[in-house]
């Protein structure tokens, strides 16, 4: 199979120069070469091109919402990017493997219930859980780097810090990742 262009697809709704396309092509990019050494270490059964494109793509929806900051003006919740990503990829005809990452990425996954419980700005009865290996790696990766401040590998301590304070679940599924993946 040839590798997916996920360039064309980034620059058809990022134009080259706009802050905001700086942003998601560092940040992603940071991911991907995550992902990828982690698959390569670990031997994981996955495509490389498949890592680097679903990586590449996984926050395609920032531009949609309301996040300033980064350059991002749209009408949405930030916390909608990752269902608001995979719409955009399936609308654009990408692989639906990386519609599902998009779709499924945000911290270390939301589930229906935590949706509802704290009133999420998402469609509820709806689990954005990372399913599959690739799903579970871009999610676990992208954990690291902040589209903000020096975008550099943020350390484990601070990782899981962050995670805490979404509660206790959402940190034992990061360290159910990181066991996986480290």
């Amino acid at each position: 199979m040839m590798a997916y262009d996920f360039l064309s697809t980034i620059y058809k709704h990022y134009p080259a120069g706009r802050k905001v396309c700086g942003i998601l092509l560092s940040h992603s990019r940071a991911v991907a070469d995550e992902a990828l050494s982690i698959a390569r270490k670990l031997q994981l059964p996955l495509d490389a091109d498949d890592i680097e494109a679903a990586a590449m793509l996984h926050d395609i929806g920032i531009i949609r919402t309301d996040a300033p900051g980064i350059g991002c003006y749209g009408s949405a919740p930030y916390l909608c990017h990752g269902p608001i990503g995979a719409d955009m990829l399936r609308a654009d005809g990408a692989p639906e493997i990386y519609a599902q990452v998009a779709e499924r990425h945000t911290g270390a996954g939301l589930t229906a219930e935590e949706i509802a419980a704290r009133g999420l700005p998402m469609p509820h009865g709806r689990s954005y859980m990372p399913e599959t290996l690739l799903e579970q790696l871009v999610c676990y990766a992208d954990c690291f780097y902040s589209k903000s401040g020096d975008m550099r590998r943020k350390p484990l301590d601070k990782v899981e810090a962050s995670m805490a304070k979404f509660g206790p679940a959402v940190l034992e599924r990061f360290r159910e990742l990181h066991r996986k993946f480290s």
